[in-house]
């Protein structure tokens, strides 16, 4: 685990938050950068900013990094879905979806993809999500899928990943959230993206060795190579 003081104040620099304008073609891999444990507001700030300074030739990033213990909550978020006890801050952001949680040992992969550059739709940026998910579990002999009306991944009915995107200017940004090796118990506070009881999981649970930062790069590349090449 990376020492806290690697906040988002320090490793998101200015290169991640205004982005290089250089000449790319649809089909290039993504940038993969590495923030480490990063305080949610900041890095939130730094992903509306780079979406807003990006032109038509910026290459897409894939951001990797963890949080502190946060609830966040999305733009249709309703109150009754809010934490019933402790005292995990709850911040509203712009993303689609309901409240989730973030802890250190969650493995985050933010997306800030050009969805028209790359012809895609929001509902394949999501499949692509899911996707990578599945498939970075398969090659640790964990078996997960996605269920249609509740957008995720899932190993034996719990959730194991939670996602959520905003677009703007064609854009996307946000991303996935994988468990990994992290405290479940604030998921206990809340409704999990809205559903009541809903059961989460995480991949150390599952027989998986790697910490979030292994795991994390390794979902991180999976999602760089399905968007070159979907």
């Amino acid at each position: 685990m990376q020492n806290a003081a690697r906040s988002a104040y320090a490793v998101i620099s200015a290169s991640a938050v205004i982005p290089a304008q250089a000449g790319i073609q649809g089909g290039e891999a993504p940038i993969v950068r590495h923030l480490g444990l990063a305080g949610f507001a900041p890095t939130y700030q730094a992903m509306r900013r780079f979406t807003d300074a990006r032109g038509t030739t910026t290459p897409d990033e894939l951001w990797v990094l963890e949080h502190p213990p946060i609830y966040t909550v999305g733009i249709a978020g309703r109150a009754e879905h809010f934490p019933r006890s402790g005292e995990v801050p709850v911040e509203r952001i712009d993303r689609g979806g309901q409240i989730t949680y973030h802890g250190p040992g969650q493995a985050i992969v933010y997306a800030l993809v050009d969805l028209d550059r790359r012809c895609l739709t929001v509902r394949a940026m999501v499949t692509l999500l899911e996707r990578a998910v599945i498939d970075t579990l398969r090659r640790h002999d964990v078996k997960a899928e996605k269920k249609n009306d509740a957008p995720g991944v899932y190993v034996d009915g719990a959730k194991i990943a939670a996602l959520g995107l905003r677009v703007r200017r064609g854009c996307c940004y946000h991303g996935v959230a994988l468990n990994v090796d992290m405290d479940l118990a604030p998921f206990s506070a809340i409704d999990p993206c809205g559903y009541p009881g809903l059961a989460v999981t995480q991949t150390r649970a599952h027989g998986i060795p790697a910490g979030a930062e292994e795991m994390g790069d390794e979902l991180a590349r999976r999602i760089a190579r399905l968007i070159e090449d979907p």
